[in-house]
């Protein structure tokens, strides 16, 4: 069984969000785009001060930049890479997700 058993959409939705995500991720590698991160944009003067911004979106940028060069990978190997694969690009997905949180709230903390 290879992943193309599990894709049920059309090629282009993945090559769209892609696109996206590559595009968002740049805004936020060039340290702007704050108001982008969810939470940071409607937390107080207070709780923004708190935290340096440009490392918090350049530490958010490079997670989604992560995120966004996975998709292809599964696009194309889709006839040739087994079924497992989707579930391990989903575990890096999450372990991403992760590492971007504690980063967030360590090394981004003024």
């Amino acid at each position: 069984m290879t992943m193309k058993h599990l894709v049920t959409g059309p090629d282009w939705i993945v090559w769209a969000v892609f696109v996206i995500l590559v595009t968002i991720s740049a805004i936020l590698l060039s340290g702007h785009g704050a108001n982008l991160i969810a939470g940071y944009n409607t937390a107080s003067k207070k709780v923004k001060e708190k935290y340096d911004e440009k490392k918090l979106c350049r530490v958010l940028g490079g997670g989604l930049l992560a995120i966004a060069f996975l998709l292809p990978f599964s696009v194309l190997g889709q006839a040739l890479l087994p079924a497992w694969v989707a579930y391990a690009f989903l575990g890096f997905i999450i372990a991403d997700c992760i590492v971007m949180i504690i980063l967030a709230n360590t090394i981004c903390k003024k």
